[in-house]
């Protein structure tokens, strides 16, 4: 364990094997930090924080601070930190509020410098957020997820498995899986190629989804109708029953 003599860490901290903590941070109560982990320097890790096994928390970082949200009250709730996730300079994490009392980012992630993720944000496995990407409360990122630079987020919005979303541009709706997202409005693109090939689809799986989307978003059918041809057109594989269940069970509509 490495400490520096200028860093605090209240009493009530558990700190684990292999821990570094940099000078000037600040460790409040009721945090747990797991083996392995990195502080850097001037890091706030604010109270019911957990890091898991091997973090890196880099420079003027903050999590798991009070919510921006009027709202809260104070009530107990918490912030996850996955393991192997990594979170840059200066990037703003808040804990959760009584909707879902806790933010989550799992496992092998990368928050890019100046991110946010505000309160009661769940966040899957391998997502990336890219620089200055800014989450509104109550988002769900699933795994394999990338966000591009300067991408805003709004409240309550579901973003879809092993899907891209280019720099810049504007997040009001859902992202279904597997797909790219680009254009303002936000409208769908094509398929993650890239991605799925990186991750192990085959061919035949990512020409089974592209038929699917195809006739989601590129045919004279409104979603309603079109979903009702996936199900009578397409063999119902893991994907396809995915991509079926996330579009019907989306409270803010999907992109177009």
């Amino acid at each position: 364990m490495s400490i520096h003599k200028s860093a605090i860490v209240h009493d009530s901290a558990e700190i684990g094997k292999n821990v570094t903590i940099g000078p000037f941070s600040l460790i409040e109560k009721n945090v747990v930090i797991e083996d392995g982990v990195e502080i850097r320097t001037h890091a706030v890790i604010s109270s019911n924080t957990t890091l898991r096994r091997n973090c890196k928390v880099f420079h003027g970082a903050v999590v798991g601070e009070i919510p921006q949200d009027l709202k809260f009250e104070g009530e107990d709730t918490v912030t996850e930190i996955g393991e192997n996730t990594v979170i840059r300079e200066y990037v703003t994490i808040h804990r959760g509020t009584n909707d879902r009392l806790k933010t989550v980012i799992g496992r092998n992630c990368l928050i890019m410098a100046y991110a946010h993720v505000a309160h009661d944000c769940l966040l899957g496995d391998n997502v990336i957020l890219a620089n200055a990407v800014n989450l509104a409360g109550h988002v769900t990122i699933e795994d394999y997820a990338i966000l591009g630079g300067l991408v805003p987020v709004h409240q309550f919005v579901n973003i879809g498995k092993h899907s891209y979303i280019g720099g810049g541009f504007r997040v009001s709706k859902d992202v279904p899986p597997f797909i790219l997202a680009s254009s303002e409005p936000l409208t769908y693109s094509g398929l993650n190629i890239v991605g799925l090939r990186r991750r192990g689809f085959t061919a035949e799986n990512r020409a089974l989804i592209k038929k699917a989307y195809r006739l989601l978003f590129r045919s004279e059918y409104n979603t309603t109708q079109a979903l009702e041809q996936v199900k009578n057109q397409l063999p119902q594989t893991e994907e396809i029953q995915y991509i079926v269940d996330f579009v019907e069970s989306s409270e803010r509509g999907i992109i177009g």
